[in-house]
């Protein structure tokens, strides 16, 4: 299996995105409470682009970690 294939699997099964998803909500949260908390209580203009990706990269860089992780095992464990 190539190692995209291999990655891409990886990213998608054994609850990697349940996790990944478990993640994302809580640091996402913590994260647009801290960069816009103002805006969101003073009901300002809220930045979607922004709440957007404050909510994608966590997921990203928590299933990267995941993956990474399991690349890096034995063929033979990571099955």
């Amino acid at each position: 299996m190539s190692t995209i294939k291999r990655a891409w699997h990886f990213a998608v099964t054994d609850g990697v995105p349940s996790r990944s998803l478990y993640v994302t909500f809580i640091v996402g949260t913590l994260l647009n409470v801290i960069n816009q908390g103002d805006v969101l209580l003073a009901a300002g203009s809220i930045s979607w682009f922004k709440i957007a990706l404050t909510y994608i990269v966590p997921y990203c860089v928590s299933t990267y970690g995941a993956v990474s992780f399991r690349m890096r095992l034995p063929a033979t464990a990571s099955k």
